[in-house]
């Protein structure tokens, strides 16, 4: 009993000693600094936003210049890092020149991190119309690659903003403890680390980041997922006030971005598809309807983690193939009130697609949906037992890959442009251009932008025959899917 308690006083002075050391002293046992980042968040044409996680519960001091040397060094925002968000923090530098390159520091205590003694580059958005490039992808599994050589490619684009569309980590957890832990580790792969540092992030979930696979709005750890989510992403919004979520609208560059949120509000994907099953939530739906009313640019994006076409209608499918009835209100919607210029990307599907929903047919214009996937897991070939409305170009499944938008908003004519590119960089089939004048009402254009190829198929398919040469068998399309997406 004495030698335990001699014990207990000694750690008590010696914790006593090394609270009442000098600051230099007391950094050789554990300095402030930054555990993973910086990453750059939400951008805009007067200011740039910084996540980062702190070691400590102390300040974090955001410096910034137009010069790599900090000849005129500019004293941003702080912010303290405490326990409640696991040392996370969101500083926003304000008041900035559009279009401007920025260079940025952090502090942790009033010290730099001496892990991290160079400064940071960073560009705020454009005032206007601008000639930009967005790259995007999906399920990334550092558990499966923790390599990740498609950053080289990312990198090499040189996208000025990069679009997360689900499946961003494989927590597959209702430990915040663990969904923390997988985001940690993402954030320190080598090759991503200098994308995260310069080019704004922005991110949706899907279902292994919000919860189990195909999870839903059921879950009862949604609410810990999202606070999760916000800790360690730097949206512009999440969800609106009254209205839990991750969907928010971001514009850059002449282009309105819509990012939704397919979990948060989800119906059951067994429940009968009518009029009375929802993916989005009245709320959601009522907010996307209001803001693409509102909205003004030649071409609007939605964007989510679930592909738009009715390819995975079959057992196991949980993207809007199931939640049809919901996807075409919204299709009839943008018809009916004249929205011009919309355009779908998605992820999940562990295959990188090109495909069409022929509104054109019903009075509106064609629909084309751009889905990469993954970035970072094995790819899938189902594609031979699935069927979306029209396939543009043939599916990518060699590779991992991610998706690049190209908008020229300059010119004359706004043009969209959409690449997928593989591992190495190459470009996997030939480049979709679109103008505004295929975005309107009443203009059929899907014939004339696919390739003959998947043209000649769907023609086959539409006889009853296979799509790929196989005709069907007894129970195809309906066979069970097995895997995880």
């Amino acid at each position: 009993m004495t030698m335990h308690r001699r014990s207990f006083l000694s750690a008590a002075a010696l914790a006593g000693l090394f609270a009442a050391l000098p600051r230099a002293i007391a950094g050789a046992f554990g300095y402030p600094r930054a555990l993973q980042g910086p990453m750059v968040g939400a951008p805009g044409p007067e200011h740039f936003t910084v996540w980062v996680r702190a070691s400590g519960a102390f300040e974090v001091a955001l410096e910034y210049a137009t010069d790599r040397d900090f000849r005129a060094v500019v004293q941003g925002p702080r912010a303290m890092a405490g326990a409640a968000e696991d040392g996370c923090v969101v500083l926003r530098a304000e008041g900035l020149r559009p279009d401007t390159p920025y260079w940025y520091r952090l502090k942790y205590d009033g010290v730099a991190d001496r892990f991290q003694p160079l400064p940071h580059r960073t560009r705020t958005a454009p005032a206007g119309a601008a000639d930009f490039r967005v790259a995007f992808g999906s399920c990334c599994r550092i558990q499966y690659d923790a390599d990740q050589r498609i950053w080289n490619t990312v990198r090499a684009l040189e996208p000025d903003m990069f679009l997360w569309l689900g499946d961003n980590i494989y927590a597959d957890s209702d430990q915040p403890a663990a969904i923390a832990d997988l985001y940690a580790r993402g954030r320190t792969v080598e090759r991503l680390e200098p994308l995260l540092r310069s080019i704004p992030q922005l991110a949706t979930w899907d279902d292994h980041d919000f919860g189990y696979n195909d999870s839903d709005g059921l879950s009862p750890y949604k609410a810990e997922s999202l606070r999760i989510f916000r800790r360690f992403w730097a949206n512009p919004a999440y969800g609106e006030p009254d209205n839990p979520g991750v969907y928010f609208r971001q514009h850059y560059g002449g282009v309105d971005f819509f990012v939704l949120d397919g979990r948060y509000h989800r119906d059951p994907t067994d429940r009968p598809d009518n009029a009375g099953k929802t993916m989005l939530g009245a709320r959601q739906k009522a907010w996307l309807k209001r803001e693409l009313k509102a909205s003004r640019t030649p071409f609007k994006v939605l964007a989510i983690g679930g592909g738009w076409s009715s390819a995975e209608n079959e057992k196991g499918g949980d993207s809007w193939a199931v939640f049809m009835t919901e996807r075409n209100e919204l299709f009839d919607f943008i018809r009916d009130e004249g929205i011009g210029g919309v355009v779908c990307v998605s992820g999940d599907s562990h295959m990188g697609e090109l495909n069409c929903i022929p509104w054109s047919e019903r009075g509106g214009y064609d629909i084309y949906d751009f889905c990469s996937s993954p970035l970072a897991q094995l790819p899938a070939a189902k594609h031979t037992r699935q069927a979306p409305e029209v396939r543009v170009r043939d599916v990518w499944t060699r590779s991992v890959n991610v998706g690049l938008l190209r908008f020229d908003m300059t010119a004359d004519t706004p043009t969209l442009t959409y690449t997928l590119h593989d591992e190495l960089g190459e470009a996997v089939w030939d480049p979709l251009v679109l103008t505004p004048a295929d975005l309107a009402n009443g203009v059929r254009s899907w014939d004339r932008k696919a390739d003959p190829e998947e043209l000649r198929r769907l023609q086959r398919f539409r006889q009853g025959k296979g799509y790929y040469g196989f005709d069907p068998v007894e129970g195809w399309p309906d066979r069970p899917y097995y895997g995880e997406e």
